[in-house]
């Protein structure tokens, strides 16, 4: 493991031998200096100032934007696999539960382990992402419940940030399910949440983004919007867990307070879709959870794509219901599952997923000014990066302005 994005090599020079996914038919060259992109183009219109920079030969491989994860629940302690084979074996969430199971394992799970533990662990999980081209990455906490558990995830993700050398947006997720002390009284752990946890992370500068799960399950529009409310105060944007699994009108709260990103939304329904719409607030799917709960309601990616509303991919990398280590895998079942064409599933984890982190400026894309975030990848098209799964095509890997995977590129 690298200690520091700095102690990668430099990106900066000329790149070329490499096809652009824009036009993979055309050689073309992308110029990198001081981190950042200078100049992107077919390597005919190379302009002469840049022809004696320092070589780095692509070999023929495609390249992309840095692929960006932006739904995860990556720090927590334990895993949950033993649910996985209850579950197959004939359980129902209620047995699953009284054995122990569900979030609560996870909670405590988190609870027990120290920053240490959950670093490690964490660690493990991100090496794998961070091969499969994922240069920008959204961690939730969630685990914790708690104020002091809750930072310890928080401080966790900024940790695995600086020592990989990716950028990480740390959501903060306290609303993600009720803890065992605070049972029926969901009222008062609300509170909690917006009188003492957020503020307390926020200014500890522990919080970029703002999520609650809103579900009949979790917690209720009310409750939702009481949250969202104690995130405007602070100048946080918010997120949000929406109608995964029914319709309870959240992406539409959501909307009105101009959320990033409304994520999973199997039921959103049509006045959802057009509240989203109007906020430019982005669709998230997550095909991992549809699929590891095997889900039957589709998304509506018909309408969402009828109304303009961009749809970003991601792994939804939790312990509980999507135990996935592959963006790639998510885009090859981003297709087959939700029919998403390959262009669609390749903006989904790119342009779109920056944007539904806010990281729009600075990540998603090749064009000059922004940071060199980038892969290289030993596929002849596109299509290839959602057509295998099971294949990691990484050539090279150039995050922040550094050679993150193959230094001889």
């Amino acid at each position: 493991m690298k200690s520091g994005i700095n102690e990668f090599p430099s990106a900066d020079g000329l790149w070329t031998g490499i096809r652009l996914a824009t036009d993979a038919n055309v050689e073309g060259a992308i110029v990198v200096a001081q981190g950042t992109i200078r100049w992107v183009g077919a390597r005919s219109a190379l302009p002469a100032e840049f022809t004696g920079l320092k070589p780095h030969d692509g070999g023929g491989a495609l390249v992309t934007p840095g692929l960006i994860d932006c739904h995860t629940h990556l720090v927590y302690g334990g895993q949950r696999a033993n649910e996985f084979a209850m579950r197959l074996a004939g359980a129902t969430y209620e047995e699953v539960a009284k054995a122990g199971g569900g979030i609560v394992s996870s909670v405590r799970a988190t609870r027990e382990a120290d920053e240490a533990a959950l670093f490690a662990q964490a660690a493990s999980r991100l090496e794998q992402l961070l091969a499969d081209g994922v240069c920008a990455i959204e961690i939730k906490s969630g685990y914790g419940l708690s104020l002091e558990h809750e930072r310890k995830q928080l401080r966790v993700a900024r940790r695995l940030g600086e020592a990989y050398g990716v950028t990480v947006r740390t959501t903060f997720l306290g609303a993600h399910a009720l803890p065992p002390e605070y049972a029926g009284r969901s009222g008062e752990y609300i509170d909690l949440v917006c009188d003492e946890m957020l503020p307390a992370l926020a200014a500890e500068g522990l919080v970029d983004a703002v999520d609650v799960f809103c579900e009949r399950i979790a917690f209720s529009l009310a409750e939702t919007e009481q949250v969202f409310k104690a995130a405007q105060a602070l100048g946080l944007p918010v997120k949000l867990h929406a109608e995964q699994l029914s319709d309870m009108g959240g992406a539409a709260l959501a909307a009105r307070y101009g959320a990033l990103s409304c994520d999973h939304i199997e039921h959103l329904s049509a006045e959802g879709i057009e509240a989203m719409r109007s906020a430019g607030t982005v669709a998230v799917l997550l095909p991992g959870a549809y699929y590891t709960l095997r889900d039957t309601h589709l998304p509506p990616i018909d309408a969402l794509r009828a109304a303009g509303v961009p749809m970003a991919v991601s792994t939804d990398h939790n312990p509980g219901t999507s135990p996935a280590l592959s963006l790639l895998l998510m885009v090859n079942m981003a297709c087959t599952l939700f029919r998403l064409t390959v262009p669609e599933a390749l903006d989904g984890v790119t342009v779109h997923a920056a944007r539904a982190l806010g990281l729009q400026d600075t990540h998603g894309a090749i064009a000059p000014g922004m940071p060199a975030n980038f892969v290289l990848w030993n596929v002849r098209e596109a299509a290839e990066l959602a057509y295998w799964f099971g294949q990691q095509p990484v050539r090279a890997v150039v995050r922040q302005g550094r050679i993150a995977i193959g230094g001889n590129a």
